[in-house]
This record gives C-alpha cells, sequence and structure tokens, in this order.
C-alpha cells in the first residue's frame, strides 16, 4: 500500500510539472484550475518611467511567459487589491464588467480575481481564432478583454456600453504599462471583429470581446 502511493504521488508530480511546463504556471490540484504565484505589490519600474517607455510593439520572441510575468499582468489586468474586492481598475460602482481571458500556443484560459487563478477553458491554440494580425497569431501571451454590455446596461441604461469601454480602457492601459515595467513588449488590438473572435474563443452571447492585448518579450 505504501508503495502504491508513493508511485502515485510521483506521478501526479511530474503530470503537475509537465502541465506547468506547457502553460507557464503552477498546476492546482484540479486540472482545469491553474493557481497563479503572487504578484509583487510594491518596487519595479517607477510609474513615470514606465509612461515615458510604453511603446507599442508587435513583433515577439519566441521566448516563453514566466510564471511571475504572466500573474504580474493578469494582477494588473483584474488583481484584487483589498478585503472588500476592489480591484487594480476602476469599475462603475464597483460592479466590474469585464471577463479577462488569456490565449496561450497551448490552451485558452479565463482569469478569475477571486484567488488569483487561471480556469483552463479550452485545449489548443485559438490565436489564430481570435484575430489574423500577426501580433496576435504569434505572441505568447494574448490578453482578451470581454465586456458584459447588457448586464452594464441594466443598471445604468444607454451609459451601460460606454461605461463598460471604458473600463476596457482602464484595464488595457494597466497592463500596457505592467507590460512595460516588466521589460516586455505589448501592443493594445482593436483592429478585430468581436463576432469572429467570441466565436473563435466559445465565449458566452452576452460577453463581447473588446481588447486584445499581444505581449511578449522584445525582438
Amino acid at each position: 500500500m505504501r508503495k502504491l502511493l508513493v508511485c502515485t504521488a510521483i506521478t501526479a508530480l511530474f503530470v503537475s510539472a509537465a502541465f506547468a511546463q506547457q502553460t507557464g504556471t503552477s498546476a492546482a490540484a484540479n486540472a482545469t484550475t491553474i493557481q497563479l504565484p503572487q504578484p509583487s505589490k510594491s518596487g519595479g519600474m517607477a510609474l513615470t518611467d514606465a509612461l515615458a517607455h510604453r511603446r507599442s510593439t508587435r513583433t515577439f520572441t519566441a521566448k516563453p511567459m514566466t510564471q511571475a510575468e504572466i500573474s504580474q499582468l493578469l494582477w494588473a489586468a483584474q488583481g484584487i487589491t483589498d478585503d472588500k474586492g476592489h480591484r487594480t481598475a476602476p469599475s462603475a460602482n464597483a460592479q466590474y464588467y469585464l471577463r479577462i481571458y488569456l490565449a496561450t500556443p497551448d490552451a485558452f484560459y479565463e482569469y478569475i480575481p477571486v484567488g488569483h487563478q487561471l480556469k483552463k477553458l479550452q485545449s489548443g491554440d485559438l490565436r489564430a481564432k481570435l484575430s489574423v494580425q500577426p501580433s496576435v497569431k504569434t505572441a505568447p501571451f494574448v490578453l482578451l478583454i470581454a465586456g458584459e454590455y447588457e448586464r452594464a446596461a441594466q443598471k445604468y441604461g444607454d451609459r451601460g456600453p460606454r461605461l463598460t469601454a471604458l473600463e476596457a480602457g482602464h484595464v488595457a492601459e494597466n497592463v500596457l504599462l505592467q507590460a512595460t515595467a516588466l521589460g516586455l513588449g505589448a501592443v493594445p488590438v482593436a483592429g478585430f471583429e468581436p463576432k469572429d473572435a467570441q466565436t473563435g474563443a466559445s465565449l458566452p452571447a452576452q460577453q463581447t470581446p473588446i481588447y486584445l492585448i499581444p505581449v511578449g518579450h522584445i525582438n
């Protein structure tokens, strides 16, 4: 019995390590949920330096993203910053009308702010299904920001879509500045068909893609 338990533990360790290597993150006990490492919340590049050096980058090396880089970028997008559930980017009345997704060469995930986790939704490379733009198809990390316009409209009426779009802009700027601070390249992409991206990623009908942000190491 003891031998069986040892063998089982070793097998689980190798499976977890292989999955982590594919995704650039550490795998949790649940194979579909990945616990991200804790992000840094102090230090790093000064904000003024990040603002001064931010540029749109459309070509990237093949170097994969690290666990720490993925964690930091997703936290910058929608990470929780206090015990009341407030996040890094502002939202009208703290309702948070966005969903954050991540496309890599291996899989497609949703970022879960509570617990700072990734939920694996699909295996395989969906990047080309999101956009025909080369920066999207080749970046090792593509953030997809989707908005829940109908939910926003239920509370704010005609202002709902505008408030949702503004919220997406807040998130995009956070990600771009965080990428700069990490020494990475990134570019905000709005030149794509939201319905095509929604279909390609199998997103729910009530979630409309607003932005794609390819991120990677600079050539």
